[in-house]
């Protein structure tokens, strides 16, 4: 599943382990953080997150 950056455009590319989630995911490109939430293998929402002090792990292009 391929998901636009909210911010940049770039396009972030998850792995199954994403197929049914709901929390955040890192642009690998520009750093923005974006809420995701994903069902079935199907997006479901997507919007930007507020920054947290604790850094999430980059999602890398596939």
């Amino acid at each position: 599943m391929k998901i636009n950056c909210l911010s940049c455009g770039f396009k972030v590319d998850l792995d199954d382990v994403y197929s049914d989630y709901a929390g955040q995911i890192k642009c690998y490109a520009c750093g923005a953080l974006m809420r995701i939430e994903t069902k079935d293998e199907k997006l479901v929402s997507v919007t930007l997150a507020e920054r947290t002090e604790r850094p999430l792990p980059m999602v890398p292009e596939r």
